[in-house]
């Protein structure tokens, strides 16, 4: 049974507001002075205090559910999607600061011209593994306590150091120590990825308490983040950008948005609409008396994980194809509309992350299939992979013939690809926490988070098999 009670999830989705004369006259935050310390989780403030003195919550009256006001919170929690792949984003995004400038240095330097070539695959390994790793730690032996609050702000200032380090790298000249270079962007990366692993475990946990949406709210920030990530690439194209100059500029967007991110973190507790659902998890814990030992891991695992499978496969299948497949298609027509330079920074990564963000908007309004059948068009998800091996994937050393060669089919099934991505992936990760009781939920949402990123690495890792399924001799035609 997916919840307590038998209640239509769509009734999940977003929560009525309810007529209150008071609320009409309530200021937007509760009232006092604003104070921006991260340990207001740890203070054991008092139920009492906690109610809203200016509200609808009275002694002895039902307690009524405030609104989310100008969208506060759901803005706040897509910023953190935003910001937790807005790192891997711009790494990737500069791939020509790195290859192009930083590490071609010398035709003579054997190992500078061998991190140039397999530069992204070392990149996705110094990234994924301690991603994963950590956000497995995060899950099960909660780093830094029981504070998420404590663990998203350190998250995020190791990541801007990382950063700011990245900055004076970008500045400095490097040509004399390619090697040297090479290994401190590898570290920086990893410690990075350390620390973002933490960080989006830490986000799913608190969305995790709200309604459905809100969590939804996470996952369409990051696509929002790969598709703002596409556009700043192809203006970069257009305007002909030194490397090192618009490797800064994306360096520091993304400190921007850490920032940003950290800022409004704060602003989370002062909103009535969350310190509700703050209260209503804690009480429920505290009823379960589970703040004295660790969460029943298993528990919650025989109650979500369908759904965590769910999660799992939309994301190893959408990540086997996208980037490294999708990135290896070009176009059929030597005079189709949209030029080569422009065809895969175009066709691959803007499309993508449109439509995935696009597909993460509409659960808002429509909600199916339920929980219980959505292992369908998940699994069925997995014909992309021949689909995309059918079109013009690796022309130059494929060794069957291209079956699908119109490049209009080709996007067609890249947008269906990133929708259904965006859309599936959504509800998947909607419905985690809400196969569990309340005071699950938190631990449940970090469960969903640990499991997508499981098949992010999966699908990464997946791919080099598809690559080498192209490439195969089982697939030359016998004469």
């Amino acid at each position: 049974m997916y919840g307590r009670k038998r209640t239509r999830f769509v009734d999940y989705l977003d929560y009525l507001p309810h007529d209150c004369d008071m609320m009409e006259h309530e200021t937007l935050l509760a009232p006092g002075p604003v104070k921006l310390t991260p340990s207001w989780e740890s203070r054991n403030i008092p139920n009492d205090e906690l109610n809203f003195r200016n509200g609808c919550y009275r002694e002895g009256a039902p307690e009524k559910e405030p609104r989310d006001r100008l969208n506060l919170v759901y803005i706040i929690l897509m910023l953190h999607g935003i910001g937790i792949l807005m790192p891997w984003n711009m790494f990737i995004t500069a791939k020509p600061y790195f290859v192009d400038l930083k590490l071609n240095v010398s035709q003579n330097d054997v190992k500078a011209s061998q991190y140039q070539d397999n530069f992204l695959s070392y990149l996705g390994v110094a990234a994924q593994v301690p991603n994963v790793l950590f956000n497995g730690l995060n899950l099960f032996l909660p780093i830094g306590g029981g504070n998420l609050t404590k663990r998203i702000t350190i998250s995020i200032i190791v990541a801007i150091f990382v950063f700011i380090l990245t900055v004076i790298l970008a500045v400095l000249d490097t040509s004399g120590w390619p090697e040297a270079f090479f290994y401190i962007t590898m570290v920086s990366v990893v410690i990075l990825n350390m620390a973002n692993g933490v960080y989006q475990n830490c986000v799913y946990g608190v969305a995790a308490k709200l309604p459905m949406k809100f969590l939804n709210a996470v996952v369409l920030g990051s696509n929002i983040s790969g598709t703002i990530t596409s556009l700043i690439s192809i203006l970069s194209i257009a305007a002909s950008q030194n490397p090192r100059t618009a490797a800064i500029y994306y360096f520091i967007t993304a400190i921007f948005v850490l920032l940003v991110a950290l800022d409004t973190y704060f602003a989370l507790p002062l909103t009535r609409f969350y310190r509700y659902h703050d209260r209503i998890s804690q009480q429920a814990q505290e009823e379960s008396k589970i703040t004295s030992r660790r969460p029943l891991y298993w528990k919650i695992f025989k109650k979500t994980w369908r759904q965590c499978f769910n999660v799992f496969f939309v994301f190893f299948i959408t990540l086997t194809n996208f980037p490294a497949v999708q990135g290896s298609i070009f176009a059929v027509d030597s005079d189709f509309v949209i030029s080569s330079t422009y065809f895969i920074p175009v066709c691959c990564f803007l499309c993508f992350n449109l439509f995935a963000m696009i597909g993460n908007i509409i659960p808002n309004w429509v909600v199916w299939p339920g929980p219980r059948f959505l292992w369908i068009p998940v699994v069925s998800r997995i014909l992309f992979i021949p689909l995309f091996m059918m079109c013009n994937y690796k022309p130059d050393k494929r060794v069957y013939p291209v079956l699908i060669t119109s490049d209009w089919a080709y996007i067609i099934i890249s947008i269906l690809h990133g929708l259904s991505n965006g859309y599936y992936g959504s509800l998947a990760m909607m419905y985690v926490p809400r196969c569990v009781e309340i005071q699950y939920a938190s631990v449940a949402g970090m469960m969903g988070a640990f499991f997508l990123i499981l098949g992010i690495f999966s699908g990464v890792n997946f791919s080099f098999f598809i690559s080498w399924l192209v490439e195969s001799s089982i697939f030359q035609k016998r004469h």
